[in-house]
């Protein structure tokens, strides 16, 4: 089982005591399948196969509606400071470490001062893709944008100079990176996307993002593939205001291929703000839309398997392309209603806000209490927690 590093999985005891039976000897894959080495039928020690006692419940019980809630937020943060109040008040389920947080928290080996506060395994997220997009370049070492990386490099180079990296990241107490980059774009090197896609062709793109997923997997690390359905042929850069991209049946044959190929890799989803002609409604861009979290959820409507891993919003506090349509406890209730797992934004300040928010919205019935815990228990598999016992 791929585990997140920096987790005190000793913390399940408080949820899951009905159900320790002590090491099963099962593996659980990232996406929280089960896998058991047994004897081949037909031998003499071929045995039937026992069912593993399912400790999700025991898991969920531990906490109450609200902090089942705050499991679903991943919050940007500005310090260690910053970082301790939130997670120990409001128990978030995830960190994110941005260009504006003070690097003491990682660089000065702080994480354990923010994690040990969290009842269950904390995501400590980051966005390091290399070239521009890069939070810790100086204390991890720099690397070439994707594109650059796949015009000079194999695709075994880049995986293991994306290990080393991954590695270091790792110690400085990072859980999950939200990379690769799989948009397929042509767009110059200085634009939104540009340079941080890997190339035009979807198939190099998703040979260079494979490699790096694998590195991060090896490394310890949670990988998340951005932005579905695909940022690479916008219109223009969400930062800054609404984006459409082309219409679905053309993103089908281009920039959806990476999302495809790689959608059972054990990565999460990174699902941005796009309006896609006959995917979204208008006004209703992918990162809040029902519609488009099916598509990826489901596979059917681009050709692909379904996706079991854990859906992430971008960031729906800093980017125009949310912020001018509506607040941020508005956004989050929005997004996870559409059925995303984890609402992502830049700053710790609203969190309560949007926590009564929520609760007021699984009262209504407008976000189901049975959606809510699947994507707990989603984002429990993805932190390498151990759901059987």
């Amino acid at each position: 089982m791929r585990k997140i590093p920096g987790i005190v999985v000793t913390v399940l005891a408080l949820g899951l005591s009905a159900c320790s039976h002590g090491e099963s000897g099962t593996a659980t894959t990232p996406t929280g399948s089960a896998s058991s080495a047994q004897a081949a039928p037909g031998t003499a020690d071929a045995a039937p196969a026992t069912a593993q006692p399912d400790c999700a419940a025991g898991y969920l019980a531990q906490f109450t509606q609200r902090q089942k809630l705050a499991q679903l937020l991943t919050v940007g943060v500005t310090g260690t400071t910053d970082a301790q109040a939130v997670v120990r008040t409001e128990q978030v389920g995830g960190i994110f470490v941005g260009g504006w947080t003070d690097q003491a928290m990682v660089a000065d080996k702080k994480m354990d001062q923010v994690t040990s506060l969290a009842r269950v395994p904390l995501m400590v997220t980051i966005d390091e893709e290399g070239g521009r997009v890069s939070r810790v370049g100086n204390l991890i070492g720099e690397a070439p944008s994707a594109r650059v990386a796949a015009q000079t490099m194999s695709a075994d180079d880049y995986y293991q100079d994306t290990l080393t990296r991954a590695r270091a990241l790792r110690d400085l107490g990072i859980t999950v990176d939200f990379a690769p980059d799989v948009d397929v774009s042509e767009q110059p090197d200085d634009s939104v996307i540009g340079d941080r896609s890997y190339s035009t062709d979807p198939d190099v793109v998703t040979t260079y993002a494979a490699a790096m997923i694998r590195a991060l997997h090896d490394a310890g690390l949670g990988a998340v593939m951005k932005h579905f359905p695909g940022h690479g042929h916008g219109s223009g850069d969400s930062h800054k205001g609404a984006v459409q991209t082309p219409p679905l049946d053309r993103l089908q044959q281009v920039d959806l291929v990476p999302f495809r190929n790689l959608v059972g890799s054990g990565a999460g989803v990174m699902v941005g703000h796009l309006d896609v002609p006959g995917l979204t409604d208008s006004g209703v861009p992918a990162s809040i839309s029902p519609r488009a979290m099916a598509l990826l959820r489901q596979g059917t409507g681009y050709g692909a398997a379904p996706f079991e891993g854990p859906i992430f919003t971008d960031d729906l506090s800093g980017m125009a392309a949310i912020t001018n349509r509506m607040d941020i406890e508005d956004a989050v209730a929005t997004a996870l209603e559409a059925g995303a797992d984890s609402a992502l934004w830049i700053s710790t300040n609203a969190v309560s806000k949007v926590l009564d928010h929520l609760e007021q919205e699984v009262r209504s019935g407008k976000l189901p209490a049975e959606q809510v815990d699947a994507s707990v228990l989603r984002l429990a598999r993805f932190k390498g927690v151990p759901l059987h016992c």
